[in-house]
């Protein structure tokens, strides 16, 4: 009996030290969960009511929550530029939403997370949204994707208005072709479609379909490290959920959504864990901008911050983020630093020993943070750019904004159930100062109160605009390059 235990006893001691030994020499498992246009406040960890959502609140148990997390600029295609390429959207020549009838997309001299993780042996794919350019040339398995299956743009840019009837005559979607779910492979020139989304139906199928797909590309890719960017199309309008969802949540279909997409999250961790590499995954949850308040009850929350999608106010740019690495991040902590989805290249790349891009970047190893070290990687600055405008710059707690004209939600009904609500033009005519820490709403100008801060954060704005530029002042900027043209 002695032998028997001695024998298991030293089994299980060889299986501790090979599955140490493990973690020291693979690479991690890369998974990045994008969801579109939800707000700071839309999961229970930030408060959301009426709805729960189980799975993500254990992954921030098991992980980080960043709640200084920024996305530079406000809307679909500049947002994912930034997070895949580490620069600020406007260095590489993306802005705005793409439309399917824009011959644009990003330039092929960018580099990519996928092209950064697959030079050290990554498997790569994605799947879901792209939004970087429909044409051949711009599309993912050009930029370091072996494999994409998902939407070439947002799932609202079909000839269907909002609320699921077709587009009125004269309006930019009627003319919009069907809206295409495509398939490409590396090295394949064309992309095949494997459906195309023609009703509310169809678009009721894409969080599960986006699911199984990544969960078997997981279970085909466990034996080496792979890199999975899950870019959900929820809930970007039009809000759609499969049956096993509808009419489960008290808010409605907005809350129907955001538990599908739990579930989702759900399943992605419960295969990891059947798999046995659960413990060398790294996840990093976040949201592309701040929700689309014009939609109402079809739209998300900021918590109480100012505005919301499309606006350089803290409601449009400041999002959640957790994320999740076993071992390395304290379970259940929390990171106040100022971050962004800029920070996600580098940070990857140190993890993984991938080399950096050769041409600039603006992202920042945040890799010390995440493990709990008190060290700031950046000196707290940050550009709030629309386009090329500067429209404001943060320094810690100060954040500076100048005059622009925005879209505005404020003093306006919203839309309901589908219809979109119109929104007003907001103007900022003279220089506000907010201090962040006790004013996240952005409610009180105390720009009289401190003209050293002023000068310190216009100070920080000459920099950026000698570096980038600034169109609201006829600054050209030296080291913006090109879009990709066909």
């Amino acid at each position: 009996m002695k032998k028997l235990i001695l024998c298991i006893f030293l089994g299980l001691s060889c299986t501790c030290t090979f599955s140490q030994r493990q973690r020291d020499t693979q690479k991690p498992n890369i998974i990045i969960i994008f969801i579109d246009d939800m707000g700071l406040t839309d999961l229970e960890t930030g408060g959301a009511v009426g709805y729960h959502t189980p799975n993500l609140n254990k992954l921030a148990l098991n992980g980080q929550r960043l709640t200084r997390f920024y996305t530079p600029q406000a809307i679909c295609s500049a947002s994912r530029a930034a997070l895949l390429t580490g620069c600020y959207p406007n260095r590489v020549g993306i802005y705005g939403a793409l439309t399917p009838k824009e011959e644009i997309g990003l330039d092929s001299g960018e580099t990519t997370i996928a092209e950064v993780l697959k030079s050290v042996g990554y498997a790569t794919q994605i799947v879901g949204k792209w939004h970087l350019g429909h044409l051949p040339e711009f599309l993912p398995t050009r930029q370091g994707f072996d494999d994409f299956i998902g939407l070439p743009y947002s799932n609202d840019m079909w000839p269907i208005d909002y609320d699921g009837t077709p587009a009125k005559p004269g309006k930019a979607k009627a003319k919009w072709p069907v809206l295409p779910l495509l398939h490409i492979s590396s090295g394949g020139d064309l992309p095949d479609t494997v459906m195309k989304i023609r009703n509310m139906d169809d678009q009721a199928r894409l969080t599960t379909l986006y699911t199984e797909e990544s969960v078997k590309f997981i279970r085909n890719h466990k034996h080496s490290p792979f890199f999975l960017y899950l870019a959900h199309s929820m809930p970007h309008v039009p809000l759609a959920v499969s049956s096993r969802f509808r009419g489960k949540s008290e808010l409605g279909m907005y809350g129907d959504v955001m538990m599908e997409i739990d579930w989702s999250v759900g399943e992605i961790m419960k295969v990891l864990k059947e798999e046995g590499i659960d413990q060398n995954t790294l996840i990093i949850f976040t949201s592309d901008n701040g929700p689309s308040l014009a939609f109402g009850n079809h739209g998300g929350t900021t918590g109480g911050l100012r505005e919301g999608k499309g606006t350089s106010w803290e409601g449009g740019t400041r999002i959640p983020c957790i994320i999740s690495w076993p071992g390395e991040i304290a379970k259940g902590s929390i990171n106040n630093r100022l971050l962004c989805t800029m920070d996600i290249l580098p940070t990857l790349a140190a993890i993984t020993g991938a080399r950096l891009p050769d041409h600039k970047i603006d992202g920042v190893n945040m890799l010390s943070l995440l493990r709990g070290r008190d060290v700031t990687p950046r000196d707290t600055l940050y550009y709030y750019y629309k386009k090329n405008d500067l429209e404001a710059v943060q320094i810690g707690k100060w954040k500076l904004v100048f005059p622009h004209q925005y879209r505005s939600y404020e003093h306006v009904l919203p839309g309901k159930d589908g219809i979109k609500g119109e929104y007003s033009l907001g103007l900022l005519d003279s220089l506000a100062l907010f201090d962040l820490r006790r004013d996240p709403g952005e409610r009180y100008n105390v720009a009289q109160m401190y003209p050293g801060i002023i000068s310190k954060l216009q100070s920080a704005a000459k920099i950026a605009r000698e570096d980038l530029g600034d169109h609201l002042q006829n600054k050209p900027g030296k080291n913006r390059r090109p879009v990709g043209k066909r």
